[in-house]
């Protein structure tokens, strides 16, 4: 019996820009998406970003400059993001960064209304 998961397009390639700003992943239908880390980051599956439910879905602001420390395999459904403000707990499966790179224009578009409508920003908030 087949699941989603078995259906679901097989990454090829998962290559991570020198600056460490920029994640491409390849599949195996032919499609390939440069995701930014900050767009990873923000749409982390992670409980700290989704919640346990979607009253507890946070948006999170200020990661333009965030970058990605190491990508960290699990099994063969999925990748662990590290990124360098110490954010680790999102598991990425390969379904999951299909659809963020199938649907980046209109999840980033939402996730800039977001933003917009709680006052948050894409820069991170001045110290001093």
């Amino acid at each position: 019996m087949d699941t989603a998961q078995d259906q679901a397009p097989w990454p090829t390639e998962l290559r991570l820009s020198p600056d460490k700003r920029t994640l491409t992943v390849a599949f195996d239908d032919g499609r390939t998406f440069a995701l930014s880390a900050e767009y990873l980051r923000v749409k982390s599956p992670s409980a700290e970003v989704r919640g346990h439910s979607p009253s507890e879905r946070k948006t999170v602001g200020g990661k333009i400059d965030v970058a990605i420390l190491s990508i960290e395999r699990m099994g063969h459904y999925a990748v662990r993001l590290v990124f360098d403000d110490m954010h680790d707990t999102g598991i990425y499966t390969w379904g999951y960064l299909h659809e963020l790179g199938a649907k980046q224009t209109e999840i980033w578009a939402s996730y800039l209304d977001e933003l917009n409508s709680k006052g948050l920003r894409r820069e991170p908030p001045v110290r001093g």
